[in-house]
Protein backbone atom coordinates (compact mmCIF):
# COMPACT_ATOMS: atom_id res chain seq x y z
CA UNK A 1 0.00 0.00 0.00
CA UNK A 2 3.00 2.32 -0.29
CA UNK A 3 2.16 3.17 -3.91
CA UNK A 4 0.22 6.36 -3.13
CA UNK A 5 1.30 9.86 -2.26
CA UNK A 6 0.27 11.40 1.02
CA UNK A 7 -2.03 14.36 0.56
CA UNK A 8 -0.29 17.68 1.20
CA UNK A 9 -0.93 19.42 4.49
CA UNK A 10 -1.05 23.16 5.16
CA UNK A 11 2.23 24.89 5.86
CA UNK A 12 2.89 27.49 8.56
CA UNK A 13 2.38 30.09 5.80
CA UNK A 14 -1.17 28.82 5.25
CA UNK A 15 -1.86 28.82 8.99
CA UNK A 16 -0.68 32.42 9.27
CA UNK A 17 -3.78 33.52 7.33
CA UNK A 18 -5.96 32.47 10.29
CA UNK A 19 -5.22 35.82 11.92
CA UNK A 20 -7.91 37.26 9.62
CA UNK A 21 -10.51 34.53 10.28
CA UNK A 22 -13.63 35.54 12.18
CA UNK A 23 -16.44 38.04 12.05
CA UNK A 24 -15.53 41.72 11.92
CA UNK A 25 -17.13 45.17 11.82
CA UNK A 26 -15.24 47.86 9.96
CA UNK A 27 -15.20 51.63 9.74
CA UNK A 28 -14.12 52.56 6.23
CA UNK A 29 -13.34 55.54 4.06
CA UNK A 30 -13.93 55.30 0.33
CA UNK A 31 -11.88 57.89 -1.55
CA UNK A 32 -13.16 59.67 -4.65
CA UNK A 33 -12.25 57.65 -7.71
CA UNK A 34 -13.65 56.71 -11.08
CA UNK A 35 -15.85 54.18 -9.22
CA UNK A 36 -17.30 56.31 -6.39
CA UNK A 37 -17.72 59.85 -5.11
CA UNK A 38 -16.15 58.74 -1.82
CA UNK A 39 -17.20 59.07 1.80
CA UNK A 40 -17.41 57.14 5.06
CA UNK A 41 -18.83 53.62 5.16
CA UNK A 42 -19.23 50.65 7.45
CA UNK A 43 -18.47 47.07 6.55
CA UNK A 44 -19.30 43.63 7.85
CA UNK A 45 -16.64 40.97 7.14
CA UNK A 46 -16.91 37.21 7.62
CA UNK A 47 -13.77 35.14 7.00
CA UNK A 48 -13.10 31.46 7.57
CA UNK A 49 -10.35 28.94 7.07
CA UNK A 50 -11.57 26.32 4.60
CA UNK A 51 -10.64 23.38 2.38
CA UNK A 52 -8.43 21.51 4.83
CA UNK A 53 -6.71 24.69 6.02
CA UNK A 54 -5.29 25.80 2.67
CA UNK A 55 -7.54 28.84 2.13
CA UNK A 56 -8.99 31.85 3.90
CA UNK A 57 -12.34 32.72 2.34
CA UNK A 58 -13.49 36.26 3.09
CA UNK A 59 -16.80 37.93 2.27
CA UNK A 60 -17.60 41.55 3.01
CA UNK A 61 -20.53 43.89 2.54
CA UNK A 62 -20.05 47.65 2.71
CA UNK A 63 -22.90 49.98 3.62
CA UNK A 64 -23.07 53.68 2.81
CA UNK A 65 -26.05 55.95 3.43
CA UNK A 66 -28.09 53.01 4.73
CA UNK A 67 -27.71 50.73 1.70
CA UNK A 68 -25.26 48.17 0.34
CA UNK A 69 -22.65 49.98 -1.72
CA UNK A 70 -19.90 47.42 -2.32
CA UNK A 71 -19.38 43.71 -1.70
CA UNK A 72 -16.32 41.50 -2.04
CA UNK A 73 -15.35 37.84 -2.10
CA UNK A 74 -11.68 37.09 -1.51
CA UNK A 75 -9.87 33.77 -1.49
CA UNK A 76 -6.41 33.91 0.08
CA UNK A 77 -3.82 31.12 -0.02
CA UNK A 78 -0.12 30.44 -0.04
CA UNK A 79 1.43 29.12 -3.25
CA UNK A 80 4.02 26.64 -2.04
CA UNK A 81 5.58 26.33 -5.51
CA UNK A 82 6.19 30.07 -6.04
CA UNK A 83 6.54 30.79 -2.32
CA UNK A 84 4.10 33.69 -2.50
CA UNK A 85 0.70 34.53 -1.10
CA UNK A 86 -2.17 34.80 -3.57
CA UNK A 87 -5.46 36.66 -3.41
CA UNK A 88 -8.26 35.78 -5.82
CA UNK A 89 -10.52 38.85 -5.62
CA UNK A 90 -14.05 39.36 -6.84
CA UNK A 91 -16.24 42.37 -6.13
CA UNK A 92 -19.53 44.01 -6.97
CA UNK A 93 -17.90 46.24 -9.59
CA UNK A 94 -17.98 43.15 -11.79
CA UNK A 95 -14.41 43.17 -13.07
CA UNK A 96 -12.67 39.81 -13.21
CA UNK A 97 -8.91 40.00 -12.55
CA UNK A 98 -6.77 38.23 -15.18
CA UNK A 99 -4.63 36.74 -12.41
CA UNK A 100 -4.54 36.73 -8.61
CA UNK A 101 -2.79 39.36 -6.56
CA UNK A 102 0.59 38.16 -5.32
CA UNK A 103 2.84 39.13 -2.46
CA UNK A 104 3.91 38.38 1.05
CA UNK A 105 4.33 39.55 4.60
CA UNK A 106 6.39 42.60 5.52
CA UNK A 107 6.42 42.68 9.30
CA UNK A 108 2.76 42.67 10.41
CA UNK A 109 1.44 43.55 6.93
CA UNK A 110 0.32 41.20 4.19
CA UNK A 111 0.84 43.09 0.91
CA UNK A 112 -0.65 41.76 -2.33
CA UNK A 113 -0.48 43.42 -5.78
CA UNK A 114 -2.34 42.63 -8.98
CA UNK A 115 -2.41 44.22 -12.39
CA UNK A 116 -4.96 44.49 -15.16
CA UNK A 117 -5.54 46.57 -18.26
CA UNK A 118 -7.18 49.20 -15.99
CA UNK A 119 -4.08 49.56 -13.83
CA UNK A 120 -2.68 48.06 -10.64
CA UNK A 121 -4.27 47.38 -7.27
CA UNK A 122 -2.45 46.89 -4.00
CA UNK A 123 -4.15 45.34 -0.95
CA UNK A 124 -2.44 45.91 2.41
CA UNK A 125 -3.76 44.04 5.47
CA UNK A 126 -2.01 45.03 8.71
CA UNK A 127 -2.47 43.12 11.97
CA UNK A 128 -2.88 45.65 14.78
CA UNK A 129 -3.62 43.10 17.53
CA UNK A 130 -5.62 39.88 18.01
CA UNK A 131 -8.91 41.76 17.66
CA UNK A 132 -8.07 44.50 15.14
CA UNK A 133 -6.64 44.82 11.67
CA UNK A 134 -6.48 47.57 9.10
CA UNK A 135 -6.83 47.31 5.36
CA UNK A 136 -6.24 49.59 2.45
CA UNK A 137 -6.79 49.13 -1.24
CA UNK A 138 -4.72 51.39 -3.43
CA UNK A 139 -4.66 52.03 -7.17
CA UNK A 140 -1.82 52.98 -9.50
CA UNK A 141 -1.73 53.22 -13.27
CA UNK A 142 2.00 52.37 -13.27
CA UNK A 143 2.57 50.43 -10.00
CA UNK A 144 4.76 53.26 -8.70
CA UNK A 145 2.60 56.07 -7.30
CA UNK A 146 -0.19 54.59 -5.17
CA UNK A 147 -3.44 56.38 -4.28
CA UNK A 148 -5.85 55.14 -1.61
CA UNK A 149 -9.19 53.86 -2.93
CA UNK A 150 -10.50 52.33 0.31
CA UNK A 151 -9.15 52.22 3.86
CA UNK A 152 -10.61 50.64 6.96
CA UNK A 153 -10.11 49.45 10.50
CA UNK A 154 -11.84 46.19 11.45
CA UNK A 155 -12.66 44.99 14.95
CA UNK A 156 -13.49 41.41 15.83
CA UNK A 157 -17.09 40.69 16.88
CA UNK A 158 -17.10 38.47 19.98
Amino acid sequence: MADHLDAPTPLDEHRKLAVFAGEWNGEEMAYPSRWTAGGPATSHVVARIALNGFYLIQDSVQTRDGKESFATHGVFTYDRDDRAYRLFWHDSLGYYPPSPASGGWAGKSLILVRGSLRGNARHVYEVVDDNTYSMKIQFSPDAEGWADVLTGVYRRIH
